[in-house]
């Protein structure tokens, strides 16, 4: 089984020495090399797996931003702007289009409070299996998991064999660890403590939640089975929006979630619109034919 693991988007600064003269050094392009292995393409099933106390607002959060990923009815800029970019990954099909599949409700915490990865691959197996299917389980705010809070906000892999079937995990940081995985909607464990910015649908868990989905997710169908497009080791690889942690807008820097949307009435920032009148913050996302890490503002 093949497993990547994502931790919150933060980034570490790095000191710089220079001489009295000032030098501008233009800074390698980034490349995530592709590695010959198959991309989820065309049609793509989200099935999703709802482990615990979910409230149907947090429900709807989530869905509509899956499904506004794959809308082209949002204004300017666009979730589905934002995921466009995956189609520029090894071009010869059409580029996925994220189509929300089953739903599965367990409310009563089958395997406990506690999870093991073992627990979220039998999970997710409830979805079934397929060419094109994606399983998402999503953890509730009192769930913990193995790694969560300490190395990863989510994680995305797949199984081997005949019913073999790509499966992703995100699990709600709300109580556990907001500084970790719900930057820059709360201060951070480490690092400038800038003030936080107002979730854009007032939930810090869920709208965290949605940054890590859209991590995961871009990983999963660029980098399916663990031979497409990564830099680095194959076991802890950089992938679409890993590679390009901790920038929202323009301007970015580490501490700073860059030059992002506000709403004038709620104070809440954003940098996508999605449906139903969602709006979203959405990560970086390298792009290969610039080999930069894109952003919508």
């Amino acid at each position: 089984m093949a497993s990547k693991t994502f931790p919150c988007f933060l980034i570490i600064l790095c000191a710089s020495c220079f001489t009295s003269m000032a030098i501008l050094v233009e800074e390698p392009p980034l490349v995530l090399k592709y590695h010959n292995g198959d991309l989820l393409k065309g049609t793509v099933t989200v099935n999703l797996i709802w482990y615990g106390a979910f409230t149907p607002a947090q429900r709807s959060i989530i869905v509509d931003f899956l499904d506004s990923i794959s809308s082209s009815k949002a204004a300017a800029p666009s979730a589905a702007s934002w995921w466009s970019t995956t189609e520029k990954y090894k071009s010869g099909a059409a580029g996925p289009r994220i189509v929300v599949g089953r739903q599965f409700m367990d409310e009563n915490y089958s395997f406990g409070k506690s999870l093991k990865n073992s627990n979220l691959v039998y999970l997710a197996a409830r979805g079934g299996h397929g060419i094109g299917v994606v399983n998402v389980v999503l953890t509730a705010k009192d769930v913990t998991v193995d790694g969560f809070c300490m190395n990863r906000c989510g994680t995305h892999g797949s199984t081997r064999g005949v019913a073999r079937f790509a499966y992703a995990w995100v699990g709600n940081s709300e109580t556990q660890c907001p500084g970790y995985c719900a930057w820059p909607f709360h201060q951070p464990i480490y690092g400038p403590q800038t003030p936080p910015l107002v979730a854009p649908n007032g939930d810090v868990g869920v709208d965290g939640m949605v940054i890590n989905l859209a991590a995961v997710l871009a990983g999963t169908v660029t980098n399916p089975y663990n031979n497409g497009y990564f830099q680095g080791p194959a076991t802890a690889p950089l992938e679409a929006v890993t590679a390009c942690p901790g920038v929202y807008g323009s301007g970015a820097y580490p501490g700073y979630a860059g030059n992002v949307l506000v709403d004038k009435t709620s104070g809440a920032s954003y940098n996508a619109n999605g449906v139903n009148g969602r709006r979203f913050l959405l990560p970086a996302m390298w792009d290969p034919e610039t080999s930069k890490c894109a952003t919508l503002v």
